[in-house]
């Protein structure tokens, strides 16, 4: 068992998307595929997403890095409630909340990582910071390419 001091970090971020993109953003493997652990350095080769209470997640990049997770709670559009395996290690096994709250235009989106070893939380609060900006980009890019009648 990790007995090495533990943290939780706490990020929350703006997005101009509303409420329900931002969340269907996390469940949808072709959308999770191009932002959800992946970088422009290492896109994910592989994404599955069984999007249900007890259903399972892995998203891999093809060189040895799997993300791999069980959904606890899926509450469409607000709230997404899962664990997260760290670096392939299966005894560290981390829990993320993602809570998303409407405005009047867009969403804020508050995560919760709990149970991060502290070696890591720098890195790893780095890490979620960047991936909510590019989800953030990628949602943003995508509103302004569909027609007006379909982004309405």
């Amino acid at each position: 068992m990790d007995r090495s001091p533990h943290v939780d970090i706490r990020v929350t971020q703006r997005l101009s998307a509303p409420a329900d993109r931002v969340f269907d953003a996390w469940l949808d493997p072709d959308i999770a595929g191009k932002w959800l652990f992946a970088t422009a350095w290492r896109p994910l080769s592989r994404a599955e997403i069984d999007a249900r209470k007890g259903g399972s997640f892995c998203l891999a990049d093809g060189k040895g890095a799997d993300y791999t997770g069980v959904y606890i709670e899926i509450a469409r559009p607000r709230r997404l409630v899962f664990t997260l395996n760290l670096d392939n290690r299966p005894r560290v096994v981390t829990r993320v909340t993602a809570e998303i709250r409407p405005l009047k235009t867009g969403c804020e989106l508050r995560l919760v990582h709990e149970g991060v070893p502290l070696v890591q939380a720098g890195a790893i609060e780095n890490r979620w910071t960047g991936m909510l900006y590019g989800l953030g980009e990628m949602l943003e890019s995508r509103g302004r390419a569909l027609p007006v009648s379909a982004a309405s």
